[in-house]
């Protein structure tokens, strides 16, 4: 059971609700700030002040007031102008995210939303009634306006929900689980619709798979190693203490227990060549560099996680209307992200295009040993080249970007939940390189047998080889890739690793 009181939410729970559908509940100490804040505002509508989103029109129709005897019609016509997405609907695992996040920043108590809101979103959660919310159309400020909007439509009983993934009603979605639709008093509207909580969402879920890719690819990259009788001397922590970015320091420890042992590596000890390429060598360096990038995002998504994001926010005797809505520090955490996981896969397919090549990796050429009858695996890099390309045009930063809305009122935007799509499908793409590295230097291992690599790459290898044979003759190769990305995805091999080499930092 996840406890929610907008405070303590991880990304780790993130995850167990949304793609393991762990249950939610809102904490006794989320139910006393939430009633608190709700109290808080009655008490300033009562005092007949004019206070924005409460009695007045929104973003530059903030000057027109409205009448007491408006202002649940004003909430219910906030919800339904401003659910203008399109495209795609977000996947289920996205919107359980967004529900959760969205009732854990009520939680935290400055929004003045009645209990029987975040009640309601639990519920809908825990029932699984699912609002089909489009993927496009967010600019990142005010928050997630549109798609936020068509998430709370569905608590209205109005637009669609998916209820056990049956597209319908969200009225008839709402009656099949059980839950009432709710009429929106003051403010609630907009402080369902106003905050990042789909941009944070995707970034979250992100985040997750960014840290179980890097994992991979310093498996991939060490069983590449050993296909190209590489070196481990360049991971020596000597070299590692000269420099001391957290990152790099990890790797190189892990990429030592991963070589531990090795009789290909010990075999070639004294050979004449000098040094290895870059994306061998400097594996620590770089990939390191990635994984610093990803720890900081992590944090700055786990303090948005447990924020306030709507305006205005409401305390003990005033309402503040401020900008805590503004996606700028998503957005950057997620154009980062995307450009360190791009760089994963850059330096992935120059290493599996090292081992097709016969003249650099002493390798037969393509990987097999009947060449020109067979092409063996020269267009898995071709495939990996293509996803290199599109990875340059996504890792293009959104945050740069900025159109304004509101009759330019609202005259910087975040594109924040631009920039977090993009990372999710560089993410996509980096984690099939990876397989295809993987699949590639599972076959460059058995040119080296029967001398046998670390105790970790063999671990990785046999977790490969599980699935996915030893190439004799050219065959269809696609099956096999979607098979390791999955592994990739699911942390198969990262977990079969890590029992015999422990924990990789």
């Amino acid at each position: 059971m996840i406890m929610i009181d907008g405070e303590n939410l991880t990304i780790n729970d993130v995850v167990s609700v949304s793609r393991n559908n762990a249950k939610v509940a809102l904490s006794e100490k989320g139910k006393k700030k939430i009633l608190e804040s709700r109290k808080n505002l009655e008490k300033i509508v009562s005092g007949n002040r004019v206070v924005y989103g409460i009695n007045t029109g929104f973003g530059e129709l903030c000057s027109v007031k409205i009448h007491q005897s408006k202002i649940e019609e004003l909430q219910k016509n906030l919800v339904r102008s401003h659910a203008v997405g399109v495209g795609n609907p977000l996947s289920e695992e996205i919107v359980r995210a967004v529900l959760l996040l969205r009732a854990n920043a009520l939680a935290k108590g400055f929004s003045g939303v009645r209990i029987e809101i975040v009640e309601t979103l639990v519920k809908m959660l825990n029932k699984n009634v699912i609002p089909v919310i489009p993927e496009k159309g967010s600019v990142g400020a005010s928050g997630d306006l549109a798609p936020l909007a068509h998430m709370a439509l569905t608590l209205i009983g109005e637009g669609e929900a998916f209820f056990n993934r049956e597209r319908m009603k969200s009225k008839d979605a709402l009656k099949k689980a059980g839950i009432k639709p709710l009429k929106l008093k003051a403010k609630e509207g907009l402080a369902l619709i106003n905050g990042t909580s789909v941009m944070t969402a995707v970034l979250a879920l992100s985040v997750y798979d960014a840290e179980k890719l890097v994992k991979n690819s310093e498996i991939a990259g060490s069983v590449s190693l050993e296909a190209l009788k590489g070196t481990d001397r360049s991971f020596d922590k000597k070299i590692m203490d000269t420099r001391k970015h957290k990152g790099q320091e990890d790797v190189a420890h892990n990429l030592r227990l991963l070589l531990k042992n090795s009789e290909i590596i010990k075999s070639h000890r004294n050979c004449p060549k000098i040094q290895d390429a870059y994306t061998l060598r400097c594996m620590p360096q770089v990939i390191g560099a990635s994984k610093d990038v990803i720890d900081w995002v992590k944090k700055v998504v786990e303090i948005e996680m447990n924020s306030a994001t709507d305006n205005p926010l409401i305390f003990e005797k005033e309402s503040i209307s401020s900008g805590n809505f503004h996606g700028q520090p998503a957005a950057l955490a997620a154009d980062f992200l995307g450009i360190a996981v791009s760089e994963i896969g850059d330096f992935s397919e120059r290493r599996t295009a090292r081992m097709l090549d016969s003249k650099l990796s002493n390798l037969p050429s393509f990987l097999t040993e009947k060449s020109g009858l067979n092409s063996g695996f020269m267009t898995t890099q071709y495939t990996a080249a293509a996803l290199v390309s599109e990875n340059k045009v996504l890792a293009h930063p959104a945050s740069v970007d900025s159109i304004p809305t509101s009759a330019n009122q609202e005259d910087h935007v975040s594109m924040g939940t631009i920039a977090a799509r993009k990372a999710s499908e560089i993410i996509r793409n980096v984690e099939y390189i990876v397989a295809i590295e993987m699949i590639c230097a599972a076959q460059g291992l058995e040119f080296h047998k029967p001398l046998k690599p670390g105790i970790g790459v063999e671990n990785a290898y046999k977790t490969i080889r599980k699935y996915v044979k030893k190439l004799d003759n050219d065959k269809i190769l696609y099956p096999d890739i979607e098979k390791v990305a999955e592994l990739i995805r699911n942390g198969e091999i990262v977990r079969n690793v890590e029992k015999e080499i422990g924990r990789m930092r």
